[in-house]
């Protein structure tokens, strides 16, 4: 199969519009061909394409930003002697002067399929100030790594932030290139928008269910997100960042596995499998222990489970992350109904609101969490609803069978 960046290295036609204007990059170190040479390398070499500058969302042109909300930097390219601009530092949404830096932006970003991913937000924010300073936006299609499955709740109306780019739920099941098709309608936009689509993209065929593997070598595309497994997890581990507990950032597994000093992972486990049995389904989950080296509980011995979904019991169908995660937090609210679960901190440079508000786009998963007469009916059936609303509304963007 060929990637965006792939078809407009080797077809000279379908980079001709590109002819005589000044050209930026959006990308990060995933930004790859299938030689695994940097999008950025690969398109100054290209005869017809003038790169004029470079910009690098959250962690990085480089990925040199290994935590959470650290900002980069702006800087001069060193070998093509060209400004890379950051929009994740002074500004998220790129400035008049960064706008006037170029003609054309092609964004080659690998996304995770999940909307607290902050590369779709970025790219909702370049589209929108493209449509506003008339500039063109290219996106060279990569694929969802999770493939097509829907999952959790959307996100209400006034929820959204910066790991909340619009009425998504969780799991949203399209690329890169389809997401910027929807944002343009749901914002109502006027902008010269294109998709270099992908070739050979089969998210239903297995083993990778989205992801060519095999075929294709994964590079991370944010420092804690080191494989194709992390990916299908992240959509319910990554709820963990707005708990006290750790999702495994400092170990060599982040956000496949999750626990803390304090929490008894058998009785835990058992809970689980007593409220909600199905919702375990497609997946193994086995206790370990495990020590950041930093982070949340660094230094400390903490039980844990994880979440395995690479081995020939992994059932892409049924695995279901979200609500793993949700039933997760809800056995440990009913085995310790006064344990510190939510973690107070200022996320994403948001205040006055929890983080894990912030991340389900609501506070109807912790309001479920908190009542002890909310069964997990009562979460499936909100969010049966909205995925099902979700799967209508994305119908007229998909661009691949």
């Amino acid at each position: 199969m060929n990637f965006g960046i792939d078809r407009l290295v080797a077809d000279r036609e379908l980079r001709r519009p590109l002819a005589g204007r000044r050209v930026a990059l959006l990308a990060h170190p995933a930004s790859v061909t299938s030689r695994l040479q940097h999008s950025l390398d690969a398109l100054a070499g290209l005869d017809g394409v003038r790169l004029s500058a470079a910009f690098g969302p959250q962690h990085g042109l480089r990925g040199d930003k290994q935590d959470n909300m650290v900002e980069s930097p702006d800087f001069t390219d060193p070998i093509h002697g060209i400004p890379v601009f950051s929009l994740y530092g002074a500004v998220r949404r790129p400035t008049a002067a960064m706008l006037d830096s170029f003609d054309v932006l092609l964004v080659d970003l690998q996304d995770l399929g999940c909307r607290i991913y902050t590369f779709i937000t970025t790219l909702r924010y370049v589209i929108e100030e493209a449509a506003r300073a008339g500039k063109s936006v290219w996106v060279l299609d990569r694929p969802n790594p999770v493939g097509r499955p829907v999952e959790g709740l959307t996100l209400r109306a006034g929820w959204e932030s910066f790991v909340g780019a619009g009425a998504l739920p969780m799991r949203h099941g399209l690329t890169l290139g389809e997401l910027g098709r929807w944002f343009i309608a749901s914002g109502r936009l006027d902008v010269d928008y294109q998709v270099v689509p992908m070739t050979g993209w089969d998210p239903a065929s297995a083993p990778g269910h989205g992801w060519p593997l095999g075929a294709r070598t994964w590079v991370n595309p944010s420092p804690n997100a080191p494989n194709v497994y992390m990916a299908r997890c992240y959509p319910g581990t990554v709820m963990f960042e707005g708990t006290t507990l750790s999702e495994g950032r400092g170990t060599t597994r982040p956000l496949e596995l999750f626990g803390a000093p304090d929490v008894d992972t058998g009785r835990l486990l058992a809970t689980m499998q007593e409220l909600a049995p199905e919702w375990l389904a497609g997946c193994t989950l086995r206790r370990c222990w495990f020590e950041p080296t930093f982070h949340k509980h660094a230094g400390q011995l903490c039980a844990g489970l994880q979440v395995h979904v690479e081995d020939a019991r992994y059932d892409h169908e049924a695995f279901r992350p979200w609500r793993l995660v949700a039933l997760a937090l809800k056995a440990l609210r009913r085995l310790q109904p006064d344990y510190p679960l939510w973690r107070d901190f200022p996320y994403e440079y948001e205040t006055g609101r929890l983080a894990i508000d912030l991340i389900n786009g609501s506070a109807l998963l912790r309001e479920w969490v908190d009542d002890p007469g909310a069964a997990p009916g009562d979460l499936d059936a909100q969010a049966r609803a909205d995925e099902a609303a979700w799967r209508e509304a994305r119908a007229p963007f998909l661009l691949y069978p």
